[in-house]
């Protein structure tokens, strides 16, 4: 995830960094006010969700940790991001450990939380339409496998960032020995988060339709609250990801002025994906309860109907 950055700047060079920016105040402004609001809202909100467990006491145990996890991870991404400020101002002045170091914990968190919201999404769907469960040792696997995926997946970002001069400023920024690694780690992420988008997209849908089509429940909130969760993913990450594409482009088409709209529309694009972190709060945590409620509906419905199979006197008097 180039996170502030633009795409690139030359195609067998590097990705324009952490802090390119020209004008202070033109580029340097929108991405702090956007990270210190994302700071100060999300780190609370995400804290508040760790802390009082709102609505949670009818949840699954899978439910409640892929809830605190994601949670962690999003405090995670909001923590590491506080010692970027600085540096968009006034340039990297910590040395090149903290550069990979640093955008490692944000790459690892980022990607944390994106696994944690589709295992979530999968785990409501199973529930609501398949009645699946998941038992103690399940849960532990997988979470130790979704964190050791992000930990993978967060690898190239740790080799490839370098410092580098640039107009006199000192920018933490990836440098891509050739084109073919820079096309590479921006499509292998692209298409991972597409992959994501497919699978959210996917079990709320199913997930939707089934509580709509069944006569015991439908309820406008849960409408509301999955069109919230597609559309918000949706908005947040999608220009980020054509910004992405269009850098590819530029790189492989070697068109300059491509690769300067990219670089000059990087900076706000990218830091808007951070917003996502102060929404999970709303849009998963403080609004669990509604999907407990589904479930609960569900296997009721489904509990009567087993009874009714077993009783054809029971199941005439209900038509009556």
């Amino acid at each position: 995830m180039e996170l502030f950055n633009s795409t690139v700047v030359t195609y067998n060079l590097s990705s324009s960094g952490l802090l390119q920016h020209p004008s202070w105040l033109s580029k340097g402004v929108v991405p702090v006010v956007v990270v210190s609001f994302c700071c100060i809202v999300g780190v609370s909100g995400n804290i508040a969700v760790i802390l009082l467990k709102p609505n949670w006491h009818h949840l699954s145990s899978l439910s409640q940790s892929l809830m605190l996890n994601l949670a962690i991870s999003d405090l995670l991404c909001l923590l590491t991001l506080l010692p970027w400020i600085y540096p968009l101002l006034y340039g990297w002045s910590f040395g090149l450990v903290a550069c990979k170091i640093l955008t490692y914990l944000v790459y690892c968190s980022i990607y944390g939380s994106k696994l944690t919201v589709i295992v979530l999404s999968i785990q409501r769907y199973l529930t609501v339409v398949h009645q699946r469960r998941f038992s103690q040792v399940k849960k532990r696997a997988m979470l130790a496998l979704l964190w050791m995926a992000a930990v993978i997946l967060s690898v190239p970002a740790l080799v490839v960032r370098q410092l580098s001069t640039n107009q006199q400023w000192i920018v933490c920024q990836s440098q891509y020995s050739s084109m073919t690694q820079g096309v590479v780690v921006l499509l292998a992420e692209t298409l991972f988060d597409f992959c994501s988008f497919a699978l959210v997209v996917f079990s709320y849908v199913r997930l939707h339709r089934t509580v709509n089509q069944a006569a015991f429940f439908n309820n406008p909130q849960t409408t509301r609250l999955i069109t919230s969760i597609i559309v918000s993913y949706f908005v947040l990450w999608t220009p980020y990801h054509i910004i992405n594409v269009l850098g590819v482009a530029g790189m492989c088409l070697k068109n300059e002025r491509l690769l300067k709209f990219c670089k000059d529309t990087g900076y706000v694009v990218k830091t808007l994906t951070f917003v996502h972190s102060c929404l999970n709060p709303l849009l998963y945590a403080f609004t669990s309860n509604k999907m407990c409620v589904v479930c609960q509906k569900r296997e009721e419905v489904q509990s009567q109907s087993l009874q009714t199979n077993h009783s054809p006197d029971i199941g005439r008097v209900l038509k009556h």
